[in-house]
This record gives C-alpha cells, sequence and structure tokens, in this order.
C-alpha cells in the first residue's frame, strides 16, 4: 500500500511541476501575444513528456 502512496505523490509533483511550467512560460512570454492554455491536454503533455513537450505545444501553437 505505501508503494501506490509513493506513486501517487510523484505523480502530483510532476502535475504542479508541469503547471509551473505551463504557468512560467506564459508569464514570461506574455509580451509577445504568446499563451498556451492550461487545460486537460496541455497540462498531461508536459506531465508525461516535461520540458520537451512544453516545446512540442510551443510548436503546435506556431503551425496552427
Amino acid at each position: 500500500m505505501a508503494k501506490y502512496g509513493i506513486l501517487v505523490l510523484k505523480l502530483i509533483k510532476k502535475i504542479i511541476l508541469a503547471f509551473c511550467f505551463i504557468y512560467g512560460f506564459d508569464f514570461i512570454v506574455s509580451g509577445m501575444n504568446i499563451f498556451i492554455p492550461i487545460n486537460f491536454v496541455t497540462l498531461s503533455v508536459v506531465t508525461i513528456l516535461g520540458l520537451p513537450g512544453l516545446l512540442a505545444l510551443l510548436g503546435v501553437y506556431f503551425i496552427i
């Protein structure tokens, strides 16, 4: 049972870190009118892939 608790805490830590990455990025580049919304999809991508996921979302932003 303790192993599941540790896994849940690691997942929560990664989700919070992903939220901070996206929020921090949006705050830093807000002057350039670049905005990545914080929703389930973007949060999941950055949680799973980390900083490369944030860069991939930025690439998708410029393509679309």
